[in-house]
């Protein structure tokens, strides 16, 4: 596949300028850029989501044109979306085959014979799952491989993922990483969209780096260093050294206080503090229990028991709003779920929790509205045309930039992050560690979840470690390290 010169314009955005790209046969090549850059906009391109304004491609050879996405798929180009689109309720053998069902005669579907040739398909890649399985019994690693096997019973021979590994275990991704390679000693060309630099480092031959919509270089990956990469990427070296001391004042005031939480078996007798100025970072293992912990104290769930101290008084939070009023902002873990409007604008998502202070005598006050939001959003480096701008046409990063902004016009004291780069790009993770950093410094003190220990060695001042909805440990930053965490996060309980 080769892409040259590729044009799009789309709401008064110049996405792609003169972008190229090529892709081997049995190559794994990296498409790489910061959020925004237009990694998804030339995959929509490559597979007819989009129609490109100007520019040529070419395919095994011959020249390519492409309306929609079943086109592609029929010419043998596929993509795995970092959000699974799929048919939970029925099997895998079904979802393998939808579309294209093997019929009898009297049009009956032939389960049988799907289940068969699912099988061959599976042990022909390496994968071991039973196809009479339903889909939504397996967990988000399992599925992507399903989704995989889908694309190579279509005869695929160009297959783009997008974000692969996101939500996947270290277990999982090794499993996605073998049918990689399988796949690669077949012919199969792959694009790999990524933010994960050690993955990019292992798994690519070739890296593509995009920046605002244009397109930078070409390198061959074992002969660039993930600073290169990343300089490429922003125009700038950002280091991600870990934090070797505390730097919250000694003495610093308790705002919140944690006692005995108990929710069923997601949340057992959890007990903390948290003090002005601090990140506590929350680590642990998937299915630990944080984001329930969370999810507790901003009110979006029930507990069964525990108290809630804020500044020293007890509170009694039954909702999401409750919480506000004390104070409390959430950056919720799944922001399209829980934090995101996206068919509003930019302004409206950023004022949606303050917008009692924009109305008077029941008018909304827009031009304040519109200000304020600008205002903030420029703090954060957020890229939008206008406040006006849909929120669904930003790209991922910048839509999350958006929902932090919808707390600090609310001026909260207490902000709780999860996840808060994921699917993030460096250079967006830096900007967002540089802002946490200076609320911390304002006197704001943050919770923040996170899956990746290399951002919680860097950010915090005191780590908690939790391990089947149990609190197992702290450790001050400057005792912190991958190990003696990972030691917390596995402590199950002895049976």
């Amino acid at each position: 596949m080769e892409m040259n010169g590729i044009e799009k314009r789309f709401h008064g955005v110049h996405a792609l300028k003169n972008v190229h790209f090529d892709l081997r046969c049995g190559e794994i090549h990296a498409l790489v850029g910061e959020n925004g850059a237009g990694k998804s906009t030339l995959m929509k391109v490559l597979t007819g989501i989009y129609q490109a304004d100007g520019g040529e491609m070419t395919y095994l050879g011959s020249p390519y044109t492409v309306k929609n996405i079943g086109e592609a798929q029929h010419a043998g180009i596929s993509m795995i979306h970092q959000e699974l689109n799929m048919m939970n309720h029925l099997t895998v053998a079904q979802n393998i085959f939808i579309g294209r069902e093997r019929m009898s005669g009297n049009l009956l579907i032939k389960d049988a014979e799907m289940v068969k040739e699912t099988q061959k398909l599976f042990d022909h890649i390496g994968i071991k799952i039973d196809p009479q399985t339903t889909l939504g019994n397996l967990t988000v690693g399992r599925q992507q491989m399903v989704e995989i096997a889908k694309a190579v019973s279509r005869d695929c021979r160009l297959l783009i993922l997008d974000e692969p590994t996101a939500a996947l275990t270290q277990a999982e991704i090794e499993e996605l990483f073998r049918i990689m390679y399988d796949l690669k000693e077949k012919g199969i060309g792959m694009i790999y969209i990524s933010h994960r630099m050690d993955e990019i480092k292992r798994i690519s031959d070739r890296i593509t780096v995009m920046r605002d919509g244009e397109y930078i270089g070409t390198v061959n990956t074992a002969d660039v260093t993930k600073d290169q990469i990343i300089n490429m990427m922003i125009g700038r070296v950002v280091y991600e050294d870990p934090k070797t001391h505390s730097e919250v004042p000694e003495g610093a005031e308790v705002v919140l206080e944690v006692k005995n939480l108990c929710s069923g078996k997601t949340i057992r007798d959890v007990s903390f503090v948290l003090r002005r100025g601090e990140i506590l970072g929350l680590s642990g293992l998937m299915g630990a229990g944080r984001t329930e912990v969370a999810r507790a104290i901003f009110g979006a769930d029930p507990y069964d028991s525990g108290e809630i101290y804020i500044n020293g008084k007890k509170v009694d939070i039954k909702s999401p709003a409750d919480a506000v009023k004390h104070g409390i902002g959430y950056l919720s873990e799944d922001r399209k779920r829980y934090g995101l409007m996206l068919l509003k604008s930019v302004a409206e998502n950023t004022a949606i929790a303050s917008m009692d202070r924009y109305v008077k005598s029941g008018i909304i006050d827009d031009g304040k509205l519109k200000k304020e939001a600008a205002e903030y959003n420029a703090k954060l480096r957020t890229k939008t045309p206008s406040m006006d701008q849909i929120l669904k046409n930003l790209s991922g990063g910048n839509q999350q930039k958006v929902i932090i902004a919808r707390w600090l016009i609310q001026d909260c004291d207490i902000l709780i992050f999860d996840e808060p780069t994921r699917g993030i790009d460096v250079g967006a993770k830096s900007e967002i560690y540089t802002l946490m950093n200076e609320l911390s410094k304002q006197g704001k003190s943050i919770i923040m979840i996170s899956s990746e220990l290399v951002e919680i060695l860097r950010m915090s001042d005191r780590v908690m470690v939790m391990c089947e909805g149990r609190k197992t440990g702290e450790l001050d930053i400057s005792e912190a390290n991958q190990e003696n965490i990972m030691q917390l996060a596995t402590m199950r309980e002895s049976i």
